[in-house]
């Protein structure tokens, strides 16, 4: 059976661990060459005894050459990606980038919420945001994926497929997340990030000023009016999961029963959304280690709260990673994320 190959750009992090266990087990994809500056030169059995069981691979540095039949995944920081997807996607490869580098069209916003200049600014024509549940169609002709961001992505499916009752939101909406420390800046030695400081604690960060907040607003409302959105983040003291509770005030009383038919004929139809039937029923311990993105909600008059659980590191990144790689290369999309 022949396979496609398959380059992992950052593989040392832990959203390039996650995929590269991920595509371990996938039936046509091979993992042939894993990149990190921080650990080149080993050996992945030394770096993650865990992923023993894989192949015989050995990290290298990012600018080491990649075999010239395989396609890229960048789990890189920003600055990284910004050079290296251009790279990759004049050469011929399709690319899927987990950054953040190319998911904003505005790049006065892009550059104020991401700190640093966009000098790659043209390829913004070239890509497609990776939410598969919004853009399969795109994203099955698409050689260059933007994959969404973990918060954004709890964030925007819950708005978007509520479809024509978003015409009705007064706005701003607000969302008010918890991150377990992966995602919420846990690739780095960051001392704020370490064990003892999370555990027994819990705290915001980045209030009103995350970079994931311009991503929802450019996405949750495509094919209606744009809405502010206000989202602060909060860092909770475990390792997986994000939780998010969304409030939306609209012009006049919410009919619950209206929400329920749009979520519903959603979760329906996708495979990684499960609906249930109250907001109380959402819970971490129910996606970790999973695809899934679950929603419940309520209303009382003109609100509406609804609350998202999923996996920042599976449908948040990785995981929803692979199932762009399905869709581009012609697999089913559930394939490796599912067992039947």
């Amino acid at each position: 059976m022949k396979q496609t190959k398959i380059a992992i750009i950052g593989a040392g992090g832990l959203t390039g661990k996650e995929l590269v266990g991920l595509l371990a087990h996938h039936p046509h994809f091979q993992v042939v060459h894993i990149t990190s500056n921080q650990v080149d030169g080993k050996h992945i059995r030394e770096v993650f005894p865990d992923l023993s069981h894989l192949p015989d691979l050995r990290f290298q540095k990012h600018d080491a050459p990649i075999p010239e039949d395989a396609h890229i995944v960048l789990a890189t920081p920003n600055e990284v990606s910004l050079e290296k997807a251009p790279e990759f996607l004049q050469q011929g490869k399709k690319v899927i980038d987990l950054s953040g580098t190319f998911r904003l069209h505005d790049q006065n916003q892009f550059e104020s919420a991401y700190k640093f200049k966009h000098t790659k600014f043209e390829w913004m024509d070239k890509v497609v945001f990776g939410l598969p549940e919004l853009f399969r169609e795109k994203i099955k002709n698409a050689n260059f994926i933007s994959n969404p961001g973990c918060f954004a992505t709890s964030a925007i499916l819950p708005i978007a497929i509520l479809g024509n009752l978003r015409k009705k939101i007064q706005g701003p909406v607000i969302v008010d997340a918890k991150s377990g420390v992966s995602g919420a800046g846990g690739r780095t030695e960051e001392i704020k990030y370490a064990y003892t400081h999370v555990y027994e604690n819990f705290r915001a960060y980045k209030v009103l000023s995350h970079q994931h907040e311009p991503e929802m607003e450019e996405y949750s409302f495509v094919g209606s009016d744009p809405k502010k959105i206000h989202f602060t983040p909060h860092l909770l003291p475990v390792y997986r999961g994000i939780l998010a509770t969304i409030y939306i005030t609209f012009e006049n009383p919410v009919d619950p029963k209206e929400v329920k038919e749009k979520i519903q004929s959603v979760a329906d139809n996708e495979t990684f959304i499960r609906f249930y039937e109250t907001p109380e029923e959402i819970e971490i311990r129910k996606v970790q280690n999973t695809n899934f993105l679950d929603i419940g909600f309520t209303t009382k008059g003109n609100t509406l709260v609804l609350v998202t659980a999923l996996d920042n590191l599976v449908k948040g990144a990785a995981g929803q990673a692979l199932q762009n790689l399905n869709l581009m290369f012609g697999y089913p999309e559930t394939l490796g994320l599912v067992t039947i």
